[in-house]
């Protein structure tokens, strides 16, 4: 029997991260990474487990030296925590295996201080083989399945042995892997380009085992939900039924390809499974741009990337987007162009971010072979790669303009308001069915969220101290309470109002020189 600590290091401060936030919501963490809970389930009994996550404890290093074996995962955002981690296990003797998203595409990151053990890509099949051949104190240096994890066969992750009250949201996964081949992305390399989607049962256990915990909101963490649109349309169906039986308990939100605004089915279908809300990878409004990382399913035919977000909002799910500032085809003009299309898409929330180039990925083999990456770890301006049709600096500069000018308060309350004081906006469920003919169950669950809502509004406006913003928040909840009555609405709009706040405040930061909005690959 061994005696296993599993480790997710803390973030560095990010738009997911919802840092700045998360105060006033009395959380410590946005969401429970997948892997703690997934590991621990994948543990046979016979052996101890404790998760630790350090965005929402301190890691006790004196209980790991005690361990007989200190796993951690972490991504490529947190790698120099991970560094910080080892060398401190390390100090203590811990038997130290490494696994997750950048050991996966940066193997040798760790050779001046190595582990004991690596994984590469995914660990459902390796994780159990290590375990039994360090029992038999035969182990290897180095783990990677041959092949790609049936997703059929795993088993419902651990929420239970996370503290789940300290997240504002809680995580599952339906999928895996997306069938198109974006230059800069990563996932293709970790998961691979065949959807893999778990039965019905599967998924509908895991919804189970999120409601158990007490969540009510909840991030479906597939990068592209829709990536088999047959397979993801038989689950919704009972995904559906569940939440009609059990009076809608979950609001989901998920990631998703452009392309979904072209099945009105789908839209349709999750919007009776209350997702809410759908992240897309619109990356700019540059055709030029998108056919170069090959993202050709945003130029695809069948309306404009303005009209196809439109469809999908008038579905009744909010549209939240990522954005990218420095394609080979980018030049200055590219911030402003920027700047307008998001004004235009009624879309609260960009994650906009530089170019940057992850080990494994296409973009990354390509720029090496040109000579235009900056191979340095912590790259001066923000990423590493180095621009074609302008200078680091005008990149660097551009985005931190785009940001300012994206969060400035008037800016972002005018296309977030363009959308949320439309009179016939709804999400999820209620765009079907008028909230209080839903069920008793959800009418309650209405009554409880405006009061969370009204809550985190009056923290928000009692927290912030810049006098303008307080007021532009205030005269904004004003003219929405005027036009939306529904109680659910109250805690959606008032997120992103504190959304908003975090986002602002980043790029406040980023102004003042702290540099905060640094992105990181």
């Amino acid at each position: 029997m061994a005696d296993i600590v599993i480790i997710n290091p803390r973030f560095e401060p990010s738009y997911w991260g919802m840092d700045h936030l998360l105060p006033f919501m009395g959380k410590a963490a946005n969401l429970p990474v997948a892997s703690l809970p997934l590991l621990a389930a994948l543990t046979p009994e016979e052996h101890t487990v404790t998760l630790i996550d350090e965005s929402v404890q301190e890691i006790d290093f004196d209980r790991c030296a005690k361990a007989d074996i200190v796993a951690m995962t972490g991504m490529s955002v947190q790698r120099f925590r991970m560094k910080e981690i080892m060398t401190e296990l390390k100090a203590r003797g811990c038997f130290v295996v490494l696994g997750g998203p950048w050991i996966t595409v940066q193997e040798d990151y760790f050779d001046d201080e190595p582990a004991d053990a690596i994984f590469i890509g995914e660990a459902e099949e390796t994780w159990p083989q290590f375990l039994r051949e360090w029992k038999q104190g035969l182990n290897q240096y180095r783990y990677e399945q041959l092949q790609k994890t049936d997703m059929s066969k795993v088993t419902t992750p651990r929420f239970d042995m996370l503290d789940m009250k300290r997240y504002a949201f809680g995580s599952l996964q339906f999928s895996r892997g997306c069938p198109f081949q974006c230059e800069f992305c990563d996932i293709i390399v970790t998961f691979g380009r065949r959807p893999r989607i778990k039965t019905n049962e599967q998924v509908i256990a895991e919804l189970e085992a999120i409601w158990k915990t007490g969540m009510r909101i909840a991030f479906v963490v597939d990068d592209n939900l829709i990536g088999n649109k047959k397979a993801i349309k038989l689950v919704l169906k009972d995904v559906i039924a569940w939440q009609k039986k059990h009076g809608y308990p979950l609001s989901l939100f998920t990631e998703a390809s452009i392309d979904l605004a072209d099945d009105p089915e789908l839209m349709d279908l999750m919007t009776e499974a209350n997702f809410v809300a759908v992240f897309i990878g619109i990356e700019s409004p540059n055709e030029e741009a998108l056919r170069e990382t090959k993202k050709f399913q945003n130029v695809r035919q069948g309306g404009t990337l303005l009209e196809k977000i439109r469809r999908i909002q008038d579905a009744g799910m909010a549209v939240w987007c990522g954005m990218i500032m420095g394609f080979d085809s980018d030049d200055h003009t590219i911030f402003d162009r920027q700047v307008e299309f998001i004004q235009k898409s009624r879309i609260s929330f960009s994650m906009s971010g530089m170019l940057a180039a992850i080990p494994k990925t296409p973009l990354h083999a390509r720029l090496a072979e040109e000579g235009r990456l900056d191979l340095s770890d912590r790259p001066e301006f923000g990423t590493n790669v180095i621009p074609l049709k302008m200078s680091r600096e005008e990149l660097l500069s551009g985005y931190f303009d785009v940001i300012g000018r994206l969060y400035d308060p008037k800016a972002y309350f005018e296309r977030t308001d363009a959308l949320f004081l439309d009179p016939n906006f709804e999400i999820g469920i209620t765009k079907k069915k008028k909230w209080w003919r839903i069920s008793p169950r959800w009418a309650i669950s209405e009554a409880k969220s405006a009061v969370e809502g009204l809550v985190l509004y009056a923290r928000l406006v009692r927290n912030v101290s810049d006098p303008e913003l307080k007021r532009e928040y205030r005269q904004r909840f004003k003219n929405f309470v005027k036009v939306h009555r529904r109680p659910g609405l109250v805690m959606f709009y008032v997120l992103h109002m504190a959304m908003h706040y975090h986002s602002w405040t980043m790029a406040q930061n980023a102004k003042s020189g702290a540099r905060e909005l640094v992105n990181v690959y």
